[in-house]
């Protein structure tokens, strides 16, 4: 982290009592970014590795999770997966490396936004910020009689169990992100969606806006879900504007 932490920055924007769990093996690191993000008004846990991270998830509830990928024993990647199988908690990963495949992999797994280090202290507010606006947005969006299930073309998506089944009736595996970006794409079928607007709907963000992350899952998705479609695209490309997916969706 660049920059000295020792003046809070101005508070617009940070949500009151928010719990954060910091997982950092580097204990400097993790002194000064918890003691910086007391100093803005957070909660603070901090976790050296994946045992420590287990067990304050299990303490109480947690509303972001700042996750190094370079952890000892089980790495950061690996427990991303793990965490976000069980949980839906945000997760922003930290990572001296940079390189746009360990980007890529990290949102795969179901990381909310990626920091590469050295960052500096206004940078990771403002990411942190920006991914608890954007869960407390999905939060009171949701409804306690929303679909479980969107079918389509035979494809039965289901949201609880988030599964995608094929119309012959197997199971169709996808990654986190990749169900995220149906589920987005699906929910607001006919309707022609921008990458900003799928990234804000998803669970997923990439801070670099030269990435093309969100024209990589599609392309991935669509190799998954439009087969033997004669040529018709289930995921539509609005050159200039965005995607649309094309399939009438039924909900239950």
């Amino acid at each position: 982290m660049t920059t000295d932490p020792g003046q809070p920055l101005p508070q617009s924007g940070t949500p009151p009592d928010r719990h954060l769990l910091v997982v950092e093996d580097d204990g400097e690191m993790r002194h000064l970014i918890g003691r910086f993000l007391r100093e803005n008004g957070f909660r603070v846990t901090p976790a050296r590795d994946g045992r420590e991270l287990w067990e304050a998830l299990g303490r109480e509830p947690i509303d972001l999770i700042l996750l190094d990928i370079q952890l000892p024993g089980t790495s950061g990647l690996d427990l991303c997966k793990a965490v976000r199988a069980k949980h839906s908690t945000p997760i922003i990963m930290l990572t001296a490396r940079g390189d746009e495949m360990d980007r890529v992999v990290g949102l795969e797994l179901g990381a909310d936004d990626y920091i590469p280090k050295p960052f500096s202290r206004s940078e990771l507010l403002a990411r942190i910020r920006a991914v608890l606006r954007r869960s407390s947005l999905r939060s009171d969006a949701a409804s306690p009689v929303q679909a479980q299930r969107l079918e389509f073309d035979g494809w039965i998506l289901d949201i609880s169990r988030r599964e995608l089944r094929a119309p012959d009736g197997s199971e169709v595996d996808l990654s986190g992100a990749e169900f995220d970006l149906l589920l987005a794409l699906a929910e607001r079928s006919q309707r022609i969606l921008t990458r900003d607007q799928i990234l804000e709907l998803s669970r997923h963000r990439i801070g670099d806006p030269s990435d093309r992350a969100v024209d990589v899952l599609v392309s991935r998705l669509r190799r998954k879900i439009e087969i033997d479609r004669s040529g018709s695209a289930m995921v539509k490309t609005v050159r200039g504007a965005g995607y649309m997916f094309v399939p009438k969706v039924t909900r239950s």
